[in-house]
């Protein structure tokens, strides 16, 4: 058993960071507790299997619309088996979790209000199915970024060659078919003669 001693800095505070981290380290089953520092940071003492302490360390780094960590400083010492489970110290005046939960829900909820506009014309689902293969792929892609770039520049310039071509294309068929019209109706025009000089119209 081992107690990590996590400080972690960021848009940490007020923004439901602490619930998060009480059910990770729950569903963890790890031991401990964690709570606001005066300066902005999080404090969270977390006792457990080493393993699982590796796991709670990648999951404590959280980035998202509300929650955004951006330094971690810890520390690796002998468990004291202080906790009998993992909970958050509050102060007087603050919420408890259920609040803080409803908080994140509400934020979350404003969130997406504020950015419907983003999302209209049915690209919300597509955007949210193409969220998780987007992430996996983050990494490939930043490398082709210099590829792509150059490739972009030549397809611009055949573009413009593209464009071009269907546009000369476009105005031959209107020719073409402006022809055909006037033959066509030249030559109903003579079938219609042909047909009232022999009576039949």
């Amino acid at each position: 058993m081992m107690k990590l001693t996590v400080f972690v800095s960021g848009k940490v505070q007020e923004v439901g960071y602490r619930a998060r981290i009480v059910d990770i380290a729950n569903a963890l089953g790890l031991r401990g507790m964690v709570e606001n520092q005066k300066d902005g940071r999080v404090k969270i003492i977390a006792e457990g299997e080493d393993e699982k302490l590796k796991w709670f360390e990648s999951a404590i780094d959280i980035k998202n619309t509300l929650i955004h960590v951006s330094s971690i400083e810890k520390e690796y010492s002998p468990a004291c088996n202080e906790f009998d489970n993992f909970g958050k110290l509050v102060v007087k005046g603050e919420t408890d979790t259920r609040l803080d939960t409803a908080a994140v829900y509400l934020k979350e909820l404003v969130f997406v209000v504020k950015n419907m506009n983003d999302n209209l014309g049915g690209k919300m689902d597509q955007m949210l199915d193409k969220q998780d293969q987007m992430l996996g792929k983050q990494d490939q892609m930043l490398d082709k970024q210099d590829q792509m770039l150059d490739k972009q520049d030549q397809m611009i310039g055949k573009q413009d060659e593209l464009l071009d071509e269907v546009r000369d294309i476009n105005e031959k068929f209107d020719r073409v078919l402006e022809n055909d019209i006037v033959e066509l109706k030249n030559d109903m025009a003579e079938v219609k003669a042909a047909l009232r000089e022999k009576g039949i119209i």
